[in-house]
């Protein structure tokens, strides 16, 4: 088969029997983050380099081998998010969200981009779920966390 017939190395389509598996996994995780008050977030696909440099490391084998990094028409430097942590900490800031009160909950379901070599368990483009708290910090954060965890893994 030709490159225009199959997907990009290390990705994969999800066909109606997997992605309506998925959407019921991804439904009782937004449902309990949505019972314990967080919100849900979506932030850009890609962000500026320098979020990422700053965040993940300069020198960590993300930055320096893993990153989908380009320059756009602008001669800017933007990369496909490798993680979704950088993003929401990048929005949480730039929208004040710590003006409506601490601490802030947030979580999101999105996909993340890494150039690694591809094998089992481990694919180009992944899908990351993640909780963030933004606050004084406070063991009974990580706690609610973790019971919620617990929580998702007894409904699946």
């Amino acid at each position: 088969m030709g490159l225009l017939t199959q997907a990009p190395k290390g990705t994969q389509d999800l066909l109606p029997a997997q992605a309506a598996k998925w959407r019921a996994v991804e439904d009782v995780m937004r449902s309990e983050a949505d019972l314990r008050g967080f919100g849900e977030i979506r932030t850009p696909v890609f962000e500026h380099t320098e979020l990422f440099q700053r965040s993940v490391g300069e020198t960590t084998d993300v930055v320096q081998k893993e990153m989908y990094t380009f320059q756009d028409k602008g001669g800017r430097s933007v990369t496909l998010r490798p993680e979704g942590t950088a993003g929401a900490v990048r929005a949480m800031l730039e929208h004040a969200l710590y003006n409506e009160g601490l601490p802030v909950k947030l979580y999101y379901f999105t996909s993340c981009y890494r150039y690694e070599k591809p094998q089992a368990g481990r694919l180009r483009e992944f899908h990351q779920f993640g909780f963030e708290v933004f606050g004084p910090e406070a063991p009974v954060a990580d706690a609610e966390v973790i019971c919620m965890v617990d929580s998702i893994f007894g409904r699946l």
